[in-house]
Order: C-alpha cells, then sequence, then structure tokens
C-alpha cells in the first residue's frame, strides 16, 4: 500500500521519496482497487527511472529486469509465437521467481481462466509477444515482471527530467502514512475476494507482426491508411511551402520542414 510505502521511509532506512504524482506517471501506482486502496506496484517501481544508479545522456543504468530471464525460458520451452493456454500453464508454472524466495507461481482459479480468455480471443492460441500475455505474466509473477501499461498511459522520465515535483514532502508522507491501518484487509480475505486483478484491461497491443496469423496490431490496417494520408498532407504542405519560398527569391535547397511522425 501506498501509505506503507511512506511509513517505511519515516521509520526505517529505506528512502522511499517518489512524491504521488511521480509514481503515477512512471506507472507505478495503482489505484483501481476500491478495497485495498492505493498500492505501490513493486516491479514497476524497481524497474523505474528513479531507481537507475547511473544516468548518462545516452544510456542508464538499472536494475535487472527479471521478466526477461522468464520470457528467454518460455520463449525456448514453446519455439513459436503462439501457444495453447495447456502449454503454457505448465511451462509457467515449473518457472521460479528470483525475488519470491524461488516460489512457483499459483497459476489455478482466474489465472486460468483469464489464459482462456486471451486464448478465445485469438483463435484458440495465446500470442507471446502481447501486451495482454505480459499483463498476464505480471499476475503470475508480480515481484519479477512489471505491469504492462497501454502506450502512452506512463513514461521513463528520470527525477531531473519530470522536475521538482518528483519528491514527496514529509508532510505528505505523514499524511499517507497515517492512513496504514485504514488500508490493512482482514486476513481472512480470499485472494479472489481481494480484487487483486483490478488493474486488468482486456486492450491487446502486439509487440511483434502477427498479420500471417490474421491478427493486426493497433498500428495496422485502418491506422496505417491513416499515418499515409497525414505523410502526403505533410509532403503536399512541404511542396507548398518550397513553392512560396521559390517566389520570394529564395535559393533551392532541402525543404524548410521539420516533421516528427508518431505511431501509436
Amino acid at each position: 500500500p501506498l501509505a506503507k510505502f511512506y511509513g517505511s521511509s519515516l521509520e526505517t532506512e529505506w528512502r522511499f521519496s517518489e512524491s504521488e504524482a511521480y509514481l503515477r506517471e512512471l506507472g507505478a501506482l495503482d489505484e483501481t482497487s476500491s478495497l485495498r486502496g492505493k498500492q505501490v506496484i513493486l516491479s514497476n517501481y524497481i524497474q523505474a527511472s528513479s531507481n537507475c544508479i547511473v544516468s548518462a545522456p545516452h544510456y542508464s543504468l538499472c536494475c535487472v529486469n527479471e521478466c526477461e530471464a522468464h520470457m528467454a525460458d518460455i520463449e525456448d520451452a514453446i519455439g513459436a509465437p503462439f501457444a495453447q493456454p495447456s502449454e503454457l500453464l505448465s511451462v509457467v508454472g515449473n518457472l521460479s521467481s528470483s525475488l519470491d524466495d524461488g516460489a512457483s507461481p499459483k497459476l489455478e482459479g482466474s489465472l486460468t481462466e483469464q489464459l482462456k480468455q486471451i486464448a478465445d480471443a485469438n483463435g484458440g492460441q495465446v500470442p507471446l509477444h502481447g501486451r495482454l500475455f505480459a499483463q498476464w505474466l505480471h499476475y503470475a509473477l508480480p515481484r519479477d515482471c512489471p505491469f504492462p501499461h497501454k502506450v502512452g498511459t506512463s513514461s521513463t522520465q528520470s527525477p531531473h527530467q519530470y522536475g521538482e515535483g518528483y519528491l514527496a514532502s514529509y508532510e505528505e508522507k505523514e499524511q499517507h502514512a497515517s492512513l496504514a491501518n485504514a488500508t490493512d484487509v482482514p486476513a481472512t480475505v480470499g485472494k479472489e475476494e481481494l480484487q487483486w486483478m483490478s488493474q486488468w484491461s482486456p486492450e491487446e497491443e502486439l509487440m511483434a507482426d502477427y498479420t500471417s496469423s490474421g491478427l493486426r496490431a493497433p498500428w495496422d490496417a485502418s491506422s496505417r491508411r491513416l499515418i499515409w494520408l497525414g505523410f502526403a498532407l505533410l509532403v503536399a504542405a512541404a511542396l507548398y511551402q518550397a513553392k512560396g519560398l521559390s517566389r520570394k527569391g529564395y535559393e533551392p535547397g532541402l525543404l524548410p520542414v521539420q516533421a516528427r511522425c508518431i505511431l501509436s
């Protein structure tokens, strides 16, 4: 809980100083559960820019993403871009969390059903390199695999890039820490009742080319036509501007146009 996150900073040697707004910007804050309150997503927090020990203009030295090793094991075992839910349950069930005392994930219940739903939406198989499977892995191995936010909803800004607001004041920490008891959940509440998957969202974002299998990434099809239309308009605007400049006596040369194309 966010309250205990700041409470640890006040009462122990841990220095958790990121402000609530900065945690939200980094995608390290889950605010979707009315029962549990605001929660710091530990795997996202560990991978956040604020925890990089060295930052330079062209690189940052950050914590190892433990989920990459898990994905490598899954890819080696499956040997294909798709897999049946039963295959994935077998492979992932034998993985062990390096950050959770080597424990293997418990995949029964809603996790099994969620994986089957992903497969049902994709012709009976699960695309390994998509947002939905990455999201499922986060819930299977929450300490190792960060939650995959939708494109454009979080950032990797360093504290310097974010600005002065990245630090929480002592008063803000105290205010949040005072709510620690209110965010405690009774021990009698079961896992399935904890709204533990409240952050789940059904939007897929494919990170590989699945067009030969009939799947489309968000930037394909109609979105691609819009991109080409926008590019054509940019070229037309550049030619029109160049024609106007030539009439004013400018020497011919490179078109004085800068364009940034963003695919989302």
